[in-house]
């Protein structure tokens, strides 16, 4: 823990105070101080008490020892380019918040986060994509770079992500805002995916996420993944290339669609390959037109296609559990807590907290019964 001075302190907790969008007569309300008092802390002049630091902290739904830990670089850059004066939005304050939580996991030395697979990243040196063909050359790197055959269905892509250092959480912030966002970790990196979304557009945000991983962009919030214009934001419309050439790999996607139109038709063919590779009727009427596998009556059919009960009966479709539903945490994410937990070098109550509420207390590890004599071994 950093030792810091009084106006360190009250940047930190300036920052913090207007990630939760609270201002300074709100906070002083909630923790017994005048406006005027918290204005002095928040500008170095006046010191402020551990009791108070720990109301405050409480008060704006952070840990304590946040204000002491040096930020992730990305998060610092990123509020750099924003300005002080500026609110994050939500995914802005979740994406910071888990950051924090990951890297005070790293710190406790928790192997089983798994973040060594990022290096294999940093050493492949990728470079962001310039053309359509370099998009699908970056599908087909991360594919290699993450154990997966060329051409198969990815099933769960939230689980083969960590092998690349990349941890994927999940939480329903509502329709009105980010699709998805990343923030590079000193090693590593972790995605928030919004999972409002249905599970088709889950996936492909979370795709186009892992490309902004892979090309090393150190923090970025994507409003509205597969609406990029080439033109407007270049890098972003090979991004969601990139993303569709993930999940939609061009040689089995090609040969797949000429046997199932030849045997279903296009409806038909249309809805088993979607239910194949996990995407939306939208994403793959996209990869069909970027592929000149269909022509434009076809794929305007294709994206008004509905998969039906009928369907997934008659066609014997596999229908596995929603990746990325409400809120999830990584599988890595949750082992390591749960290490913890039995190595009680963590509370009960702060893996629940670290857990987001997909555990309950009656999940966790049990702690192990000591010896009476147990004692002696932590007595030099």
């Amino acid at each position: 823990m950093a030792d810091i001075d009084a106006r360190t302190l009250g940047e930190r907790i300036r920052e913090a105070r207007k990630r939760a969008d609270m201002s300074q007569e709100d906070l002083g309300r909630a923790v017994g101080l005048e406006r005027t008092v918290v204005n002095k802390i928040e500008g170095g002049v006046r010191k402020v008490a551990a009791l108070e630091l720990s109301d405050i902290a409480a008060a704006l739904d952070v840990r304590m020892f946040t204000f002491f830990e040096e930020p992730t670089p990305a998060l610092v850059s990123h509020r750099s380019s924003q300005g002080l004066d500026t609110v994050d939005s939500q995914i802005d304050a979740l994406l910071a918040k888990l950051a924090s939580e990951v890297e005070f996991i790293t710190k406790l030395g928790a192997d089983e986060l798994g973040l060594d697979g990022a290096d294999a990243v940093t050493q492949a040196g990728m470079t962001p994509p310039s053309n359509n063909s370099e998009a699908e050359e970056l599908a087909a790197k991360a594919r290699a770079l993450m154990g997966l055959p060329p051409d198969d269905p990815i099933p769960q892509l939230s689980d083969r992500v960590s092998s690349i250092g990349l941890l994927a959480f999940s939480r329903n912030i509502g329709k009105d805002t980010a699709d998805a966002g990343t923030i590079l970790l000193r090693r590593g990196g972790v995605t928030l995916v919004n999972s409002h979304m249905k599970v088709g557009r889950r996936r492909l945000a979370l795709a186009h996420e892992v490309g902004h991983y892979l090309i090393a962009d150190d923090y970025t919030v994507d409003w509205r993944v597969a609406a990029h214009s080439d033109q407007a934001v270049p890098i972003e419309s090979r991004l969601d290339r990139f993303a569709r050439a993930l999940l939609l790999p061009r040689a089995a996607v090609s040969r797949k669609w000429r046997e199932k139109v030849d045997a279903h038709e296009e409806r038909g063919a249309s809805i088993l390959l979607a239910s194949e590779f996990r995407v939306d009727m939208g994403t793959l009427a996209t990869r069909l037109k970027e592929l000149d596998l269909a022509d434009g009556d076809t794929i305007g059919a294709v994206r008004g296609f509905r998969t039906t009960q009928a369907d997934i009966i008659e066609m014997n479709l596999n229908v596995p559990l929603e990746e990325l539903d409400g809120t999830t945490v990584p599988r890595n994410f949750a082992r390591a807590v749960l290490q913890l937990v039995r190595d009680e070098r963590i509370s009960r109550d702060r893996a629940l907290e670290l857990l987001q509420g997909t555990f309950d207390e009656a999940n966790l590890p049990r702690i192990r019964v000591r010896r009476s004599d147990e004692i002696w071994n932590f007595v030099s």
